[in-house]
């Protein structure tokens, strides 16, 4: 029988088919799970969806997300950290991924993506200009670019490296423990630790 004589159902799967990672048959296993072995999440999903945006920000300082907080110097992640070394990363969920390490101690900066000009993202559609502003207003000695470890990762680095170097701070790179074409939050926690301890300078 065809999905399309039950418009809800087909709506359904669609929107989760709208996440990564899951494609039609994901979605479709989802939805009768939630219609038929458990009604009572479906509600529980729905309603936290809903109040997610409501609940959860981000920081204007680090653009890291935020739940119930004011954000800049007192958001979880800029607070009692040391100052001098950002921590630059491409999504939120990259961030997770380097406290997992337990190794670093400064503060992050979130580039909210990277540059990809075939994607229509640019420069100017990053939080850069924040991050320069950053360095230059905040005694920074040493930035550490912890993009992932692709074209546009790289690519996104070396832009960095030209704006940053002028203004007088140590720019490193995460070391090579990380494979390339990989992504920082598949990382273990040891591969991360090595590459912070093992990284160069660009």
């Amino acid at each position: 029988m065809p999905l399309n004589r039950f418009p809800a159902i087909q709506e359904c799967i669609e929107a989760f088919q709208r996440l990564p990672g899951i494609g039609p048959k994901g979605a479709q296993r989802i939805v009768f799970h939630l219609l038929t072995k458990d009604p009572e999440a479906a509600g529980q999903i729905a309603s936290s969806c809903e109040t997610l945006q409501e609940r959860v920000g981000l920081c204007p300082l680090c653009h890291m997300l935020v739940e119930g907080e004011a954000g800049g110097e007192d958001c979880a992640v800029c607070a009692d950290r040391d100052s001098s070394t950002i921590c630059v990363v491409q999504e939120p969920s990259d961030v997770f991924a380097v406290e997992r390490a337990g190794e670093f101690r400064g503060k992050f900066h979130v580039l909210m993506g990277v540059i990809a000009p075939l994607d229509g993202v640019n420069p100017e559609d990053l939080t850069i200009g924040a991050l320069l502003d950053r360095v230059k207003k905040d005694s920074v000695k040493e930035v550490i670019l912890a993009l992932n470890p692709n074209m546009a990762g790289e690519g996104t680095s070396l832009y960095l490296a030209k704006l940053l170097k002028p203004l007088g701070v140590r720019v490193t790179q995460l070391a090579h423990g990380l494979p390339m074409g990989s992504h920082l939050e598949y990382a273990d926690e040891l591969t991360l630790t090595r590459s912070l301890e093992g990284r160069r300078e660009i």
